[in-house]
């Protein structure tokens, strides 16, 4: 869909939002199953993902001038863009020659990686500005979250998004109550009070990915039971959402691109997206636990890299 002015300035969404009949507030330790061993640190965070794709100048411009990303460094073939102001890269584009763009849904690996907002007004700049440029875009209520839906010129896929406050979600019996509502638009915009979009702010972060996977059950037995994530959301259709510390998903799996391949040495794809551990010591831990599982990992100096059942990588640091 396409981002008019009229979405954004106009009448409230049609459909109210609203917890699901019987969801009760979600109290810490109130909600979620946790791994039978390894568990992760609570304070887990996300770091950059790596993304190969085909032309790097072209995805430069999108990404700083549509998401508003600023260049933090680059060396040749690989540029490290952050928040404007910010010293640790978000995203890591790295341009291999005979690239080629893929088309959404259509491989294993990326569903979307998810850049969060540190509050409501800059998420209603950020509309206005994809407004103002034309931009296409989905977007969701997920009673937890507000969220927008893009595409880069290689058609990797990227949300952005604000978090609503932890005190506002709600759970049925453990799971965590998330849904995909119709977005209030004009009421994000409304929240800017008429700022303009300078880039993206400085706390922004690196909030989740969404991988397509191929089996949920072998998704659960890797990341949760492997790498220790917390289950938070288990019966929604085709998917599987993990978190860490009570987070709504540091991570989201489903099976919807099922029969999809996973992506070749020269299509666009996720190179690998990073695990941040508090400590040197719990990367350590979490290295014993796989290893008891049969986990092969390749050693970093500041961590590890490893690869899921379908080949995705993902780098674990401190």
């Amino acid at each position: 869909m396409g981002i008019s002015r009229h979405d954004v300035l106009g009448a409230q969404a049609d459909t109210e939002m609203g917890a699901e009949p019987g969801a009760e507030r979600a109290l810490p330790g109130s909600y979620g199953r946790a791994p039978s061993g390894y568990r992760l640190p609570s304070a887990t965070r996300l770091g950059a993902v790596a993304l190969q794709v085909s032309d790097l100048a072209r995805s430069l411009e999108y990404y700083q001038q549509l998401l508003g990303l600023a260049v933090l460094a680059q060396d040749g073939h690989a540029v490290s863009l952050g928040a404007v102001g910010a010293t640790e890269p978000i995203v890591i584009l790295r341009e291999v020659p005979g690239t080629r763009p893929v088309a959404p849904g259509t491989r294993l690996g990326l569903y979307h990686f998810a850049i969060l907002l540190p509050d409501r007004p800059a998420m209603g700049c950020f509309i206005t500005h994809l407004a103002d440029l034309g931009a296409r875009a989905g977007s969701s209520d997920h009673l937890v979250s507000e969220a927008l839906y893009l595409q880069d010129p290689d058609g990797l896929g990227i949300e952005v998004y604000v978090d609503r406050p932890r005190d506002s979600w709600r759970r049925a019996d453990r799971e965590l109550v998330m849904a995909t509502d119709p977005l209030d638009l004009a009421d994000l915009v409304r929240a800017a009070n008429g700022a303009p979009w300078t880039g993206m702010p400085l706390d922004t972060v690196m909030g989740h990915v969404h991988l397509h996977v191929g089996d949920l059950e072998a998704a659960d037995a890797f990341y949760a039971e492997g790498l220790g994530f917390d289950r938070m959301v288990w019966r929604y259709p085709g998917a599987l959402f993990l978190g860490a510390g009570g987070y709504h998903h540091h991570l989201g799996t489903n099976t919807w691109a099922r029969g999809a391949v996973a992506p070749s040495a020269q299509e666009a794809k996720l190179l690998a997206w990073t695990l941040v551990l508090p400590s040197a010591d719990d990367v350590a831990a979490l290295r014993t636990h796989l290893a008891s599982r049969g986990v092969a990992v390749n050693d970093e100096p500041d961590g590890m890299l490893l690869a899921d059942p379908w080949g995705t990588p993902v780098r674990v640091r401190a």
